[in-house]
């Protein structure tokens, strides 16, 4: 049986649907054109006494959603709401005729009205479209939830992002400034002579990225293709090409776990200049956060989840190993020590059994020294091991040239002067491929196209990925990825 018919709520709803079909009055039209949206009226006519509102010529003519109706008998206050914000309206009988209101008064919260008339001022103070016409625009057929903001069932409110955007003002001024910040790390970049570029997002080989990747096949071309987890090798053949200044804003797929940080599913900023370094980097991550920070906030301080974080640069710098030497107690010849540092790995719960010292090193950073990293900092000198595609350092080859923000203890960018040795990159891609075979599922496979493109050369470059989604949790205060991102991925509804 359909359970439209068995809920009491949508069945009435339904037969009033059916009820307007009759009279001759469509649910679905297609025909009203508003004049005005809630926030141009209250922009232009706010401020404006009772006596100026009644010497204006003219009607307007709004159109929303239903959020709230109040009938008196012969009249009635709705509460429109539409892309801008809300604006209330006074339906009277007298007004629109009685034909009219009497169809009106069957209308339902979560319907689409469209009203035209002139501005008021109720008794209250309220300015109001006092409507001269109404027309029903979409009959909504489920009931809105009446504390939706008090449900404490997030998953409800991510599977329904539809319904949690109608209901939550907040919400949707979140997914605003996300658009916002989009915007303005794409003006950011495009006033410094980056060009904006697309890459493939289904790839032969999935590279830029040590990461599990989507499987997917090309029936026409009968092969495997995956989606990419990174455009960093695509938009490093750009600068071979000639491109010395190239970004994508792009959707990137990891087949990993999901978590308040992680999403299978998410959305970066990739840029790449050639003739620059990592350090360079640094001083435009620097400005493009502050940039961001003062046209949203008008200022370089923060708040995020209680605690206060300062943008203000310059930003503190720290090795990989002096931070693990600063929160693990160790002394430099014991981060040095592939025995000693093991040794420590094991003793806060790491198995390392195997694993390459650089690559401890990297796993005791993130399990001691990232929980103290509030206010932003850069990490720099990565263990080569986890590096694939950065350029060694000249003082210390045993570790590369790049570096991690962190802001608010966890990573939101990512860069470093890039390798373009092909030879010592293709060397690099075998050792990842011996890794992949002992059963590394995320060691980077062999891309002979990309080295064959370093080969033609490549300058002096360096790259770098932030994560939008983790800088639109900074920038709203949201404490999961789910809460900036519209359609997160859950497990199917039972």
């Amino acid at each position: 049986m359909d359970h439209r018919q068995t809920n009491p709520l949508i069945a009435q709803r339904i037969q009033k649907l059916e009820e307007f079909r009759r009279l001759g009055i469509p649910p679905y039209p297609n025909d009203f054109r508003p004049s005005h949206t809630a926030a141009e009226i209250h922009g232009a006519h706010g401020d404006k006494t009772a006596e100026a509102l009644q010497e204006m010529d003219g009607s307007f003519r709004v159109a929303g959603r239903i959020m709230a109706l109040r009938s008196f008998g012969k009249a009635a206050f709705v509460k429109l709401q539409d892309r801008s914000g809300q604006i209330q309206v006074l339906v009277q009988k007298n007004a629109v005729g009685p034909d009219a209101y009497a169809w009106f008064r069957k209308l339902d919260v979560g319907d689409f009205l469209g009203a035209t008339g002139p501005l008021i001022r109720t008794r209250t103070g309220e300015l109001t479209v006092e409507a001269r016409e109404v027309r029903l625009l979409a009959k909504s057929l489920r009931p809105l939830p009446e504390k939706w903001h008090g449900l404490t069932d997030k998953e409800t409110r991510y599977r329904q992002r539809y319904v949690d955007l109608i209901m939550n003002p907040d919400v949707r001024e979140t997914f605003l400034r996300r658009s916002r910040i989009i915007r303005l790390v794409r003006e950011f970049l495009t006033s410094r002579g980056f060009v904006e570029m697309e890459t493939p997002m289904m790839q032969p080989i999935p590279g830029g990225a040590t990461a599990r990747p989507f499987v997917t096949h090309h029936n026409a071309l009968d092969m495997t293709l995956y989606l990419r987890v990174a455009p960093e090798l695509y938009l490093k053949r750009l600068v071979v090409g000639g491109f010395e200044r190239v970004f994508e804003i792009n959707r990137n797929f990891r087949n990993e776990g999901l978590s308040n940080q992680h999403n299978p599913e998410f959305t970066m900023v990739e840029f790449y200049q050639a003739y620059a370094t990592y350090e360079d980097l640094m001083g435009l991550t620097e400005e493009l956060f502050v940039h961001v920070a003062e046209v949203l906030n008008g200022s370089t301080r923060l708040v995020y989840q209680g605690e206060e974080i300062d943008l203000t640069p310059p930003w503190p710098r720290l090795t990989v190993r002096e931070a693990v030497m600063r929160h693990a107690g160790l002394t430099e010849a014991e981060v040095d020590d592939p025995e000693a540092l093991a040794a420590y790995a094991r003793k806060v719960g790491l198995d390392v059994d195997g694993v390459p010292h650089g690559k401890v090193l990297a796993e005791v950073f993130e399990e001691v020294a990232e929980p103290h990293l509030v206010q932003p900092t850069f990490i720099t000198q990565y263990p080569v091991e986890v590096s694939p595609l950065s350029r060694r350092n000249e003082q210390d080859p045993r570790y590369v040239d790049r570096f991690e923000l962190y802001i608010a203890r966890r990573e939101i960018a990512n860069a470093f002067s890039e390798l373009n040795d092909p030879i010592d990159q293709l060397e690099r891609f075998r050792q990842q491929a011996a890794q992949r075979a002992q059963g590394d599922e995320e060691a980077h496979r062999i891309d002979e196209d990309f080295v064959r493109a370093l080969e033609y050369g490549m300058p002096p470059t360096a790259g770098e990925g932030i994560g939008i989604d983790r800088m639109v949790m900074l920038f709203t205060d949201s404490p999961s990825i789910r809460d900036v991102i519209l359609f997160p991925h859950m497990r199917p509804e039972s």
